[in-house]
């Protein structure tokens, strides 16, 4: 998968500043590919538009929901509380400087802070969001497991007896929900998977 392509084909609906486009696209995979990046980088970008083409046809406006994939993540600190709220600005601001009508940048800006908490909406393309995010739960255990690891990489600056309680945290806010995925399509793909790993995971805490 190009994402540079998916992207610049994205901007150029909106905009023909090959400028911006390029500096956008850099900043981006910079951001992504930082070395601390174990598994919020392109690979996770990539993901979720697969899983996301497979329900194209039931979302309303795609072009949002790339370019709230695309800057989701953009920010990522593991030490920070405030990662979606600075994402969210960040696409507001570069998005401001484009063609964007300002409800769709508006639209945006919600589906990244929507990340934080991953709680229902009562926008459907927001959920799909939410859900494709979220697919790596619902993997095979292996896949499961070995991003468990990268997750842990991510946060290695906190020693196990930091790191095991937040995590298991975590783990309990998905389990609470009555159901982990939103969308119809998801919930059957994924649902019954995830809730096994999650279990699985935190026996082994």
């Amino acid at each position: 998968m190009n994402l540079n392509s998916i992207f610049s084909d994205l901007i150029s609906k909106y905009s023909d500043n090959e400028i911006l486009k390029t500096d956008y696209w850099q900043e981006i995979e910079q951001s992504y590919s930082h070395k601390n990046r174990k598994y919020h980088n392109l690979t996770h970008l990539e993901n979720m538009i697969i899983e996301l083409e497979e329900v194209k046809d039931k979302i309303a406006d795609y072009d949002s929901i790339l370019f709230s994939i695309f800057y989701h993540d953009i920010i990522y600190n593991a030490i920070s509380k405030d990662n979606e709220e600075k994402s969210a600005e960040k696409a507001k601001i570069r998005l401001e400087k484009l063609n964007i009508p300002n409800e769709k940048i508006a639209k945006i800006y919600n589906q990244i802070l929507a990340t934080k908490s991953h709680k229902k909406s009562e926008d459907s393309d927001t959920n799909f969001l939410l859900d494709a995010d979220l697919a790596i739960l619902g993997q095979d255990w292996k896949t499961y497991e070995n991003y468990t690891q990268q997750i842990r990489k991510e946060y290695s600056i906190y020693p196990d007896f930091i790191y095991k309680p937040g995590r298991k945290k975590v783990l309990i806010h998905f389990l609470k929900f009555e159901e982990i995925f939103k969308t119809n399509h998801f919930k059957g793909k994924y649902e019954e998977k995830a809730r096994e790993n999650i279990q699985r995971e935190l026996v082994q805490k």
